[in-house]
């Protein structure tokens, strides 16, 4: 089976700086992360330095998905790795995971997210669908929190 990611971007009018912020502080991921948790609360708890812990959480604290950031530049570039916490690890590659890239050209930023591979994964045709339709949902909020 070929790799399966998702792939999906967005314009959006802020700072390369305003948009990392959004994808990373605490206060602005509690805000589109629920998405991934189908409307419950929902964080992700990081401090964002290579090779930490990216935790995501239920509003108990309980750990449901869990990973490591792998590559990092700052207002540019973030991959880090997920795994839901229920099941087995699929095994990953160096492009395997969450991937950020924030690029600004005249005042407007694009942010591409890449997600995958599912085709590791069993049922990943699945997951891939399901993932691709949350991403719709979450990068209209990352928008416009990054605009406000």
């Amino acid at each position: 089976m070929s790799k399966l990611f998702v792939d999906k971007s967005i314009e959006i009018s802020a700072s390369d700086e305003k948009v990392w912020n959004v994808l990373t502080l605490p206060e602005y991921t509690s805000k589109w992360a629920i998405e991934f948790a189908g409307g419950a609360e929902f964080y992700i708890e990081s401090d964002w330095e290579l090779d930490s812990h990216v935790l995501w959480k239920d509003k108990d604290g309980n750990v449901i998905v869990e990973g490591n950031v792998t590559t990092i530049r700052p207002n540019e570039f973030l991959r880090f790795t997920v795994f839901d916490t229920s099941g087995e690890r699929p095994p990953v590659t160096e492009e395997d995971g969450i991937t950020y890239t924030i690029e600004q050209h005249n005042g407007v930023v694009t942010l591409r997210v890449l997600q995958g591979d599912f085709s590791a994964m069993p049922e990943g045709e699945k997951f891939y669908q399901m993932t691709a339709q949350v991403w719709d949902l979450v990068l209209p909020k990352v928008k416009e929190l990054a605009e406000e």
